[in-house]
């Protein structure tokens, strides 16, 4: 089955993908320094993020698999980079409130953007 999607296209979902990946990676790495750089937590995200982009770029739904891209996105977004950052009593941790860690969630926080960005054109095209 073809793509509906020019190479250029392509080329820059997969890289909104990867980086919205490494938002969440890079994030990890420099608050949980300790943990092993590919554990199921960065592995299961890489995977995942990976089959939504399969299925953005080859299912023949486009709306349907751009609407799961950006939920992945905004789920990210929201409960990675912003909900967490505040020590809320909710959160079964508390996070550090430093430079380091603001710096850490805003990094998280822009590399989504991109991918956000994207798929809302998308999901709003008729």
């Amino acid at each position: 089955m073809r793509s509906p999607y020019t190479t250029q296209r392509i080329g820059a979902v997969a890289a909104f993908t990867l980086l919205g990946w490494l938002g969440e990676f890079i994030h990890n790495r420099v608050e949980f320094p300790r943990t092993a750089p590919f554990n199921p937590e960065t592995s299961l995200t890489l995977l995942l993020s990976l089959l939504l982009f399969v299925g953005w770029w080859r299912l023949p739904y486009p709306r349907l698999s751009a609407s799961l891209l950006l939920i992945w996105a905004l789920l990210h977004q929201i409960g990675g980079a912003v909900v967490t950052v505040i020590p809320f009593p909710f959160l079964p941790f508390y996070p550090e409130q430093n430079l380091t860690h603001y710096a850490a969630h805003l990094f998280y926080g822009l590399a989504q953007l991109p991918l956000i960005w994207a798929m809302v054109r998308q999901v709003r095209q008729r």
